[in-house]
């Protein structure tokens, strides 16, 4: 299903990492043949081997993207959400998607001609120059946050994922786990028994979980334990 673009989805379609450091009118121009697209859970955006001739921006919901192994198990290649764009750079190429997409949860996405992008920057050379200052700041910020990513424990991934979803929430919440334990662990690159002993030292700062939801009786005190481990890292390597 097809959808008109609103004012809130263009906002979201700002924030991502390839089209953010653009302008209002050039935005407007590259998206504006564009649609957002209805997906439901489950249902697949494209197959490895397809010929790559869009990209996606994510408006709402989770989508994963992966490979197939030859003994036929999924490999999950990244896990995006709402801001997020993805499949670009096999769009850019011209070539094939390497990886599938599928909806992991009733999602809306802005779908963007690859061929609409590059007659626009032919007319207007700034627009690839805009995109590559935007990516070039996000590439940085993404090794910041894979190093630190390294250095945090199992459980402060779990913790401040948990907090991410929780937002601005305050005291005792519930939170819907937006996929299924090993989507989890494969996002916060850790493995599924990993991911059990994390949840498990999370039950004595108050989260516990039931099937699909996460209970958090204190937002306040797992975010100080979240807090707490950091400076527990920062210290320690302070001390290397």
């Amino acid at each position: 299903m097809q959808l008109p673009i609103s004012n809130t989805d263009f906002k979201v379609v700002r924030e991502t990492a390839l089209l953010g450091g653009l302008s209002d009118a050039a935005l407007r121009n590259i998206i504006s043949d564009s649609s957002a697209q209805q997906y439901t859970r489950g249902q697949t955006l494209f197959t490895q081997g397809d010929n790559a001739d869009a990209f996606f921006v994510v408006l709402e919901g989770w989508i994963k993207v992966f490979r197939l192994t030859t003994s036929g198990t999924e490999a999950v290649i990244g896990i995006f959400t709402r801001g997020q764009n993805f499949a670009e750079a096999a769009a850019f190429t011209g070539g094939v998607y390497p990886v599938s997409g599928e909806a992991v949860t009733d999602s809306r996405l802005l779908r963007v001609s690859a061929r609409r992008l590059f007659e626009r920057i032919r007319e207007s050379p700034e627009i690839g120059l805009a995109m590559l200052a935007s990516t070039s700041q996000h590439l940085h910020l993404l090794v910041r946050q894979i190093e630190a990513l390294k250095a945090h424990t199992g459980a402060q991934r779990i913790a401040e994922f948990l907090l991410e979803l929780a937002a601005s929430s305050n005291g005792r919440c519930v939170v819907d786990l937006p996929y299924d334990r090993a989507l989890i662990a494969a996002r916060l690159g850790m493995k599924p028994e990993s991911l059990s002993r994390a949840f498990n030292r999370l039950a004595d700062f108050g989260v516990s979980i039931v099937q699909r939801q996460a209970i958090i009786e204190d937002v306040e005190r797992l975010q100080d334990f979240a807090e707490r481990e950091r400076a527990e890292i920062m210290r320690g390597r302070g001390e290397d």
